[in-house]
C-alpha cells in the first residue's frame, strides 16, 4: 500500500463504505461520475474502504492501465475510516500513514508538517 502512493500529488479517500464487489472499472466510474475527478490522472491515488472497515482498496492509473491494490486486516482490527458517506477528501501522505497504522486521519495533537518561520528573529 505504501508504494502505490509514492510520488502521488493527491491521495483521495472516498468517505464512507464502498461496495467491494466493484473492481477497477467500477471504482474508476465512482471516481469520475460521483466525485467528478479524473481516474486516469497518474499523479492521484484513490482509496476506498469496505463496510466492515477491515479492508482498503487503492486505485491508481500507471499510464497504460489501472493498478488495484487491496489491504485486508486480520482478526478484529479495523481502519479508522471517516464515515461521511458520498464525499471525497484529499489527504497527505502523513495522514495516509496514520490511517494504515489504525489511527484517525485527523490527529488534533500531532505536530504540524511545517512551521511558518516568517518574522522569527534570532
Amino acid at each position: 500500500m505504501q508504494h502505490i502512493a509514492d510520488e502521488a500529488e493527491h491521495i483521495y479517500i472516498a468517505l464512507g463504505a464502498t461496495d467491494f464487489r466493484k473492481q477497477q472499472n467500477g471504482l474508476a466510474a465512482i471516481v469520475a461520475l460521483k466525485f467528478k475527478l479524473d481516474p486516469h490522472a497518474g499523479t492521484s491515488v484513490f482509496l476506498f474502504c469496505n463496510k466492515r472497515r477491515n479492508a482498503l482498496r487503492a486505485l491508481r492509473w500507471d499510464g497504460n492501465g489501472f493498478v488495484l491494490v487491496t489491504k485486508s486486516l486480520t482478526d478484529e482490527m479495523k481502519f479508522q475510516w471517516p464515515k461521511n458517506q458520498g464525499e471525497v477528501r484529499d489527504i497527505s501522505k502523513r495522514q495516509l500513514e496514520w490511517l494504515l497504522e489504525g489511527l484517525q486521519v485527523d490527529q488534533k495533537k500531532a505536530h504540524p508538517d511545517s512551521v511558518d518561520t516568517v518574522g522569527i528573529i534570532y
